[in-house]
């Protein structure tokens, strides 16, 4: 009877705590994983900061950060020996733990490529679509994405860890996931808790820089009605979309591709159950996977490290960047049109979406309680979709 409680002892969590004494530093950092897994809660459940990403990349975390619930194993998908060795996904079956198994949605790169289409079938390109001027605000947003890149080189990143790493500023998490799994899987963890954490501080970080850079003139700026698009406009776009990308840019199929596939299943009219299942269940089914393996990565000996200190700060440049060159985007517009464009709208070229966009428009009424820029700024924020997308093909191509 004694031998079987201790035996039942041994195999706890607690007991291992106990074991390993001697190595203090490691549960020392465990500790302070705890306390990062608890500003995640924080900012998802009293702050409302992208609860949906959050709380799943939180709890992924504390089940990875455990002592003794062997859920993941990080050296299955990366040999230090030789990183560029082939998955091998038998290994995985046998000796992995649950989250390994869904740790290879990540891996495979099916997760990002899903939430695309979950994004695509939800996303309304009409603002786009009548405004094709838009395309160059999404463009100018991505400013933070090839800053942060070339910052990554001269902090010591190689180009693999760079091109990762300035994936960022895109504001786009599936996407630097994608990027990331495939060019520096090592940093997984803390690219794609940078990425999601300031996606979630949007609304704090814009709009100083957007109030820093425009006159008070021209965020009361009013802009007309978008002229009304045609369903069969609705339905070349995504299609022509992917021919042109993709052609151009093969790497960035995975996302461009089920970005407008999304999108043809919602603007047909004829898969409407599909559509519904993109974006509802499926995309919910995803996250949820997507957002606890992701944080299965950030383990505390891999995360807590100074190259996670530079990815942070690095990505707060980025994001900080990417709105810079997407303001200054919209000025230049703004002069352009003879003052009928509000520079504002330019801030919503990151892909955070919709989140970008509510915040020109929140930004803009708060000069003007008339001022309407909601539909105005998803023009620049769905095309800093395909920007983010496009970036990531060039990376790939340069780098992969």
């Amino acid at each position: 009877m004694l031998e079987n409680l201790k035996k039942l002892w041994e195999s706890t969590g607690i007991a291992q705590v106990f074991e390993n004494q001697e190595d203090a530093w490691l549960w020392g950092k465990t500790l302070f994983m705890y306390l990062i897994v608890a500003v995640l809660v924080y900012l998802a459940v009293k702050k409302g900061f992208e609860p949906l990403l959050l709380l799943p990349i939180a709890a992924g975390m504390l089940l990875a950060n455990l002592p003794g619930a062997d859920l993941f194993h990080m050296e299955l998908f990366i040999d230090g020996e030789n990183p560029n060795a082939a998955l091998q996904i038998q290994r995985v079956i046998e000796e992995g733990g649950l989250l390994d198994f869904l740790y290879l949605g990540v891996k495979l790169g099916i997760y990002p490529s899903l939430i695309f289409l979950g994004v695509g079938a939800m996303t309304d390109f009409s603002p786009l679509i009548s405004r094709p001027s838009s395309l160059f605000l999404g463009g100018a947003a991505q400013l933070g994405v090839f800053a942060a890149f070339v910052g990554a080189l001269l902090l010591g990143f190689n180009e693999l860890a760079a091109a990762a790493i300035g994936i960022i500023g895109g504001a786009d998490g599936p996407t630097a996931i994608l990027v990331t799994k495939i060019l520096s899987p090592a940093l997984l963890g803390a690219i794609a808790i940078a990425a999601y954490s300031y996606m979630a501080l949007i609304p704090m970080i814009q709009p100083p820089i957007m109030k820093l850079l425009t006159t008070k003139k021209e965020r009361a700026i009013e802009m007309k009605q978008l002229r009304p698009v045609s369903k069969l406009e609705k339905i070349v776009f995504p299609i022509a979309v992917i021919v042109i990308v993709c052609l151009l840019l093969p790497d960035a199929a995975p996302l461009v591709g089920f970005l407008m596939l999304g999108n043809l299943l919602n603007v047909s009219g004829v898969t409407e159950r599909l559509s519904k299942t993109a974006q509802n269940e499926l995309i919910n089914i995803v996250t949820i996977f997507l957002g606890v393996s992701v944080g299965a990565t950030a383990s505390a000996d891999v995360f807590l490290s100074w190259e996670t200190l530079k990815i942070i700060a690095l990505g707060l440049a980025a994001f900080i960047l990417s709105t810079v060159g997407g303001v200054l985007g919209g000025k230049i517009m703004c002069k352009l049109s003879g003052g009928k464009i509000n520079p504002l709208i330019g801030s919503a070229g990151v892909s955070a979406v919709p989140m970008a966009a509510r915040v020109s428009q929140k930004v803009g009424q708060s000069e003007n309680p008339g001022n309407f820029l909601l539909m105005h700024a998803m023009g620049p924020n769905v095309a800093g979709v395909i920007g983010s997308a496009i970036c990531a093909g060039v990376f790939l191509a340069l780098f992969q």
